[in-house]
């Protein structure tokens, strides 16, 4: 007899499941099965909160639909801290919840599932029985990819085990976005063409379309940076500015903020990216193009705001210019960018002692040692700007940064989703010792998986923001200060290769792993230097 439960997992797998990532208990054991049995492959995480995380990472860097199966109440319960994040930084993402039967009022597992998904952001479907269960399926599936959405499936027990006929899931249908007005191309084309300073700002929602954005760029002579979720985007163009906020260098908060015309593709253009509106000037013109119209304005004053898929309205924009325009692509400028265009270009005093290493001359001579193709998850805390603005990455793929919800502990698990969406590629964790400590259940994870993954702590022995934001006001510190650990020793325990790290020499090990066969996760505990607060996090606590 075949069961809904099949059904649903047969229906997923034959419109593109690849990867399902969860925690199975009684209530997802058939539909997790299911799935696998028809070609996915399930990744058994030792969290919900870290399947999650993961399957919102493996979506990013691999452009799929995120997929996450988890028990009823529980394990959806457990499962929210990365859902919220997913739906918050708008991840297609499938969680497939099991939910007791409506008959099972008094269930210890029953919670409102409908509430709590549309609580953090997320949308909720159900499959509601045997005659509808593959249209239910297709329509959450289509949900999550057409808008963009994390989509929580309830999948009641009973239902789940009702008989059901196998059928086959309507033909994918393509996904038809909207197309800019030509009006809304035409003043932008006009805007562009007599700008004398307009600068690019590239998000998420931009991320495949380089090639047009950098085409138009070179005809109005832009410059290119990028949101912190888009970093890589526009890596190995000259006009590039890497990323626009709180990482932005010197020079391309310099440049940026003396725009003229400011452009955001696919970019929310929030606090992070203006440095609360810091970045553009109260003269400079901003226009901004995105696929939701409420996403227009709803951070930043726009002056012009097209709803539009980035790589076609550029593509029209670019049709549409009268004629060259050189912009803010002079001889003077380029000469800034080649100079000064890198944090490792700026120099600094160094903090590091004997027993600390400053944690920018740590991310730079990781920097030297990673090859080229890697991808970088980044957790969130003091630390972050360290691996976010000296580690560098190939391309919008080479980084995952889930930060929509600033929840600390979530960069292992990222780093997990990353690398398999990515397999020739190093995978590279860096984590606050808070964050580590926080999720350390997905290192037998990384493991078990046999990923030769490289997990960088920045060990400062503290939860460092709040120490930064309430220590100089004087109150006591010692909820957020920790005994120190030797996290090496942690890390061989679970089987991991390790080193600790208070001088750039201790990173020898380091180069000898990255050599090969790299057969086993490496952990680095980074002493960091703690005395320096960083500027990054004031900007966050100025948005409480």
């Amino acid at each position: 007899m075949t069961t809904v439960a099949e059904v649903v997992g047969a229906t997923l797998a034959k419109l593109g499941a690849r990867h399902v990532f969860g925690v199975v208990g009684s209530g997802n054991f058939h539909v997790t099965n299911a799935l696998v049995e028809h070609g996915a492959r399930f990744v058994a995480t030792r969290h919900e909160a870290g399947a999650a995380t993961a399957a919102d990472a493996y979506g990013r860097v691999s452009g799929r639909v995120g997929l996450v199966s988890v028990h009823q109440g529980c394990g959806l319960t457990n499962a929210m801290t990365g859902i919220a994040e997913a739906a918050k930084s708008r991840t297609p993402m499938l969680v497939l919840a099991a939910e007791p039967a409506a008959t099972a009022l008094r269930s210890n597992f029953r919670v409102d599932q409908d509430a709590l998904a549309r609580a953090v952001g997320a949308s909720s479907e159900r499959v509601h029985s045997a005659a509808t269960a593959v249209a239910d399926t297709v329509r959450a599936w289509r949900l999550a990819t057409s808008e963009r959405r994390t989509v929580v499936l309830n999948l009641p027990l009973d239902v789940q085990a009702a008989p059901a006929g196998m059928t086959e899931p309507p033909a994918p249908v393509a996904v038809e976005h909207p197309q800019a007005n030509d009006d809304a191309v035409a003043a932008l084309a006009a805007l562009l063409a007599s700008a004398e300073r307009p600068v690019f700002i590239a998000g998420r929602g931009a991320v495949n379309a380089r090639d047009p954005l950098s085409s138009l760029a070179g005809a109005c002579g832009a410059l290119l940076a990028t949101s912190a979720a888009a970093k890589g985007l526009f890596n190995g163009l000259p006009w590039n500015l890497d990323v626009s906020g709180g990482f932005a260098t010197p020079l391309a908060a310099e440049l940026i903020a003396a725009a003229d015309v400011v452009v955001g593709w696919g970019a929310s253009l929030n606090m992070w990216t203006t440095r609360h509106g810091a970045l553009v000037g109260p003269s400079t013109t901003v226009v901004q193009v995105d696929l939701d119209p409420s996403a227009l304005g709803a951070h930043h004053r726009v002056d012009l705001g097209i709803v539009g898929e980035a790589g076609s309205t550029a593509r029209a924009v670019r049709a549409a210019l009268p004629g060259r325009n050189l912009g803010y692509r002079t001889p003077r400028v380029q000469e800034k960018i080649v100079f000064r265009g890198r944090w490792r270009d700026v120099s600094y005093d160094d903090d590091g002692d004997d027993k600390h290493i400053d944690p920018r001359t740590f991310s730079i001579a990781l920097d030297d040692l990673l090859p080229r193709e890697r991808v970088i998850a980044v957790d969130s805390g003091n630390f972050m700007g360290y691996p976010s603005m000296f580690l560098t990455v190939p391309d919008q793929r080479g980084f995952c940064f889930t930060q929509a919800f600033q929840s600390v502990g979530l960069g292992l698990a990222s780093a997990l989703g990353a690398a398999l969406a990515s397999p020739e590629r190093v995978p590279v964790a860096a984590c606050g010792d808070g964050g580590f400590l926080m999720s350390i259940a997905e290192l037998e994870t990384v493991r078990r998986l046999g990923l030769g993954m490289l997990i960088v702590v920045y060990n400062d022995e503290a939860y460092g923001a709040e120490v930064h934001h309430f220590g100089p006001h004087g109150h006591p510190l010692s909820t957020v200060t920790f005994p120190e650990t030797d996290l090496a020793a942690v890390a061989r325990g679970y089987g991991c290769a390790a080193v600790t790290v208070r001088h750039p020499s201790d990173l020898a090990p380091v180069a000898a792993w990255l050599t090969g066969p790299r057969d086993v996760p490496m952990v680095v505990d980074a002493k960091v230097a703690a005395g320096r607060p960083s500027w990054w996090l004031e900007e966050a606590f100025r948005g409480h």
